[in-house]
């Protein structure tokens, strides 16, 4: 089992700080997270795209090539792509850029998005929130697959055989599907033969078990090997010296962006048993049917730089030599790398 690190790279609102000024300092320390953690043997950091302003993660594709050029072996993804409300010619083309200069080690996850901003952002209009994606999600596995492409769509010009260059490294640049809880989304990855990454942000991770289950029947009887329906999830998680250092160190930040996400969608505050998440990485493949990979969103909001590198370390150094072994069946969690 692979394990990972998503970030939706999280700055401080109000701070009195230049916004340029606390970004670029935000995106330093990015990069030496990454650089980190690509030395701590984590297998897969991903940069999720969002255009809000406690977040500096709009262009994921240059945040990674930057992180690129400063690593060895760790995988680099985005974590999600809107792809609804970008072009899938610019998407292709920059995460083919970005496995050249990493040499093979790019990776997409596209989906719909958690945050709507973008669609009007770029003159989209929500009513064709899935329309936009299936179309575009179409656009993308042809440009993926053929070097020139013939494809006609309707919120986007037909392409009549123009080349797309550049061609990535990897024979076929991996795409996954990001899905949430809509059993649609599972079911079209399925049909597509997609590998499929699961956002679990709330709750207890066995809950998504039928959903999954629904995406491996839909794959089967599209025909697609069984091999080729992998699944990974995304969980909230944070790792410290014991338990309670690391629910200390995550709740502030934590309970600050998801309460403040909540007023906007109408969701009850966030409580602090939410943040244990991620202390049953042993036993949650198990209760999905298998999972290959497992990403840890270890902020949620503004961490303490020096307790993120920790954590990084902790993550890499601790917990990945043991997940990359054959685990026990109904193995039980180291809890103190909790």
């Amino acid at each position: 089992m692979q394990i990972g690190i998503d970030t939706f790279v999280e700055t401080t609102l109000a701070s009195g700080r230049a916004p340029g000024e606390l970004g670029a300092e935000r995106v330093r320390q990015l990069l030496e997270e990454i650089e980190l953690a690509d030395r701590s043997g984590v297998d897969v950091y991903g940069i999720g795209e969002h255009h809000r302003e406690e977040y500096i993660a709009s262009a994921p594709a240059i945040l990674l090539a930057a992180a690129a050029a400063r690593t060895q072996n760790i995988r680099l993804t985005s974590a999600v792509t809107v792809l609804s409300s970008d072009d899938p010619v610019r998407v292709f083309q920059d995460f083919a850029t970005l496995d050249l200069i990493s040499q093979g080690r790019a990776e997409i996850i596209v989906g719909r998005g958690s945050f709507i901003e973008s669609y009007p952002l770029f003159g989209y209009d929500t009513k064709h929130y899935d329309e936009l994606f299936s179309e575009k999600l179409d656009l993308l596995l042809h440009l993926r697959d053929q070097v020139r492409v013939q494809w006609e769509g309707k919120h986007r010009a037909s392409l009549t055989g123009q080349g797309v260059w550049p061609r990535p490294l990897q024979t076929q640049l991996p795409i996954r599907l990001g899905v949430g809880g809509t059993p649609e989304s599972f079911v079209r990855a399925g049909m597509l033969g997609l590998p499929l990454t699961v956002a679990i942000i709330g709750g207890q991770p066995h809950r998504f078990r039928p959903l999954i289950d629904l995406y491996r029947e839909a794959g089967r009887r599209a025909g697609h090997a069984s091999e080729s329906l992998d699944v990974a999830i995304h969980v909230v998680g944070f790792l410290a010296d014991t338990p309670q250092q690391a629910a200390d160190t995550l709740w502030p930040a934590y309970s600050t962006t998801f309460t403040r996400i909540g007023r906007e969608r109408g969701w009850p505050p966030a409580t602090r048993a939410a943040d244990t998440i991620a202390r049953k990485a042993w036993t949650v493949s198990d209760a999905l049917g298998g999972v290959s990979r497992i990403t840890l969103m270890m902020s949620g909001g503004p961490i303490p730089h020096t307790a993120m590198l920790h954590s990084i370390h902790l993550l890499g150094a601790g917990v990945a030599p043991q997940l990359h072994g054959i685990v026990p069946q109904n193995a039980t969690p180291v809890k103190e790398k909790s």
